[in-house]
This record gives C-alpha cells, structure tokens and sequence, in this order.
C-alpha cells in the first residue's frame, strides 16, 4: 500500500471516530493535520529515497557503456596484434555492456516518471497542509458561535476543509493506476525476456560483423 493510501485511509478513520464521539471541529482540524504532517514527512523520505535510486541506475548506465568502449578498445589492439579469438571475446563483451547500459537507461527513464509523479503529489498534499493551517482559526471563532448541542453545527467547519479528503482519494486513485501499471510493465518485461532469448540466438552474427568492420578499419583481410 502506498503511502499516500496510507494518509487517506488513516485520515478517514481518525475523523471519522473523532466524529462519532462529537468532539469539536478544532479537535478534528488537529488531528487531522497532525496525521498529514507526518504522512508528509514520511512520504518526502520515500521520494529522497526513489531520487536515489534514479541517480544510482543512471551511474550504472554510464559504468556499462564506459565498459563497453573499453572492450572494443581492447578488440581493437588484441585484432592488431594478431589475436582474433581475444578481439572477437573483447567484441562479445563490450556488447554485453551495451545492452546493460541499455537496460539500466530504460529503468532510470521509469523510476523518473515515478519520482516526478511523486514530486507532484507531494506539493498538492503541502499546499492542503497549508490550507488547512490557514482555516484552523476561522473555524474556531466559528465553533464559539455555533450551538452547543447542535453536533452538526460543531463539525460543518470541518466540511470546509473537506476539498481535503476529495484529493487524497484523487491521489489514491493516481497511485493505484501507477500500481497496475507497473504490474503490467511487469508482465512486458516477462515477454521481453523471451524475446530477448530469441534474440541472443542471433549475437554472434552481430560479433561477427564488428569484427568484420573492425579488421577493415585496421586494414586485415
């Protein structure tokens, strides 16, 4: 469950039973900013945490294909020296790299639009923060004036803030399409693994061809 989810249905529950015992509209703002509050800084160390992640998995791209030149380098020298056997592992190597760079661009882009989305929905549950701070005093200059023994009266104020609740089930929404999605990019990935195998029955022609391409560079027949 993510952890905006989380805040929503916290958030439901708390108010909910603070309701069901007819405390005031201040009690109820209270708690309910103090769950947001919390929410908010736990949800900003999950995001800190997936920023991570991206920057890992674009060093490691660029690890691979840093690791790829070098093996044609290698290709390159071993070819020039005589060695063909040595070029053509050199060859078979920097193309290994080449597609984990590949993989690990491709991880990076998606983790990416994960942490943007994150950012965005970050910002919305602090400008309800916000919001939510800014009514706390009018609501209670309203509930002095409200009847004591009108218990609808006591909470209408925290209907103001309802807009509230309305965006954290818009965001659970977001993040529970987000979910499915990733599900479903996992069941590509499946199928994009068998490809691959069909695929790899084909890499040696690819080796094959550099070395072609790097023996005419060099001048050899």
């Amino acid at each position: 469950m993510s952890i905006l989810d989380r805040l929503s249905r916290l958030l439901r529950a708390n108010v909910n039973d603070l309701i069901s015992k007819a405390e005031d509209p201040a009690k109820i703002i209270d708690q309910a900013l103090r769950d947001m509050r919390g929410a908010y800084s736990e949800a900003r160390s999950e995001v800190a945490e997936a920023m991570a992640q991206a920057a890992k998995l674009e060093r490691e791209g660029n690890t691979n294909r840093t690791l790829a030149a070098e093996y044609e380098k290698k290709a390159e020298e071993a070819l020039r020296g005589g060695s063909e056997d040595l070029a053509r592992e050199a060859l078979r190597r920097a193309q290994n790299h080449k597609d984990l760079a590949r993989g690990f661009d491709e991880q990076r882009e998606r983790q990416t639009s994960m942490v943007d989305q994150l950012k965005t929905q970050l910002r919305a549950l602090e400008a309800k923060i916000d919001e939510m701070q800014s009514k706390q005093t009018l609501l209670a200059a309203r509930q002095k004036t409200a009847q004591a023994g009108a218990t609808l009266e006591k909470v209408s104020g925290f209907d103001k803030a309802g807009g509230a609740m309305n965006a954290f089930e818009d965001m659970e929404e977001k993040v529970a399409a987000m979910e499915d999605k990733n599900r479903a990019m996992g069941e590509l990935r499946k199928e994009k693994d068998f490809d691959e195998q069909l695929k790899d029955l084909g890499r040696d022609k690819d080796v094959d061809d550099a070395l072609a391409a790097l023996k005419a560079k060099i001048g050899q027949n």
